[in-house]
């Protein structure tokens, strides 16, 4: 009689764990199988990454666009700038050449 009651001690874990190590063997072949399916579709399943990829490139090229335009608008404003100077010493370069005829007409006489 003690012997069944310790035959039930042994093989009562043991019968309660078979079904945790199928789970434990199911979800590995699971694991395994998605890694083999992964290896060779690497596009399927992976939506969720992508849009946000995409999204980290549209906001990339955004801020690559914007720092390309505001570059642009200071070349422009530089160009203006370059270009009222110019003008304006051109004026200045005139005045200068009427001064001088003026002078030349002057003690010319």
């Amino acid at each position: 009689m003690k012997r069944f009651p310790l035959f039930l001690l042994f093989t009562l874990p043991t019968l309660s764990t078979v079904p945790a190590q199928a789970d434990i063997i199911d979800d590995t072949i699971g694991n395994i199988q998605q890694a083999i399916n992964d290896a060779y579709n690497p596009d399927r399943g992976r939506d969720y990454e992508d849009s946000r990829d995409d999204g980290w490139q549209r906001e990339v090229s955004d801020d690559r666009r914007r720092q390309y335009d505001d570059r642009r608008r200071q070349f422009e404003d530089r160009r203006r700038q370059l270009d009222d100077r110019q003008r304006q010493l051109d004026q200045e370069r005139r005045q200068l050449e009427d001064e001088e005829r003026r002078m030349e007409d002057e003690y010319g006489r």
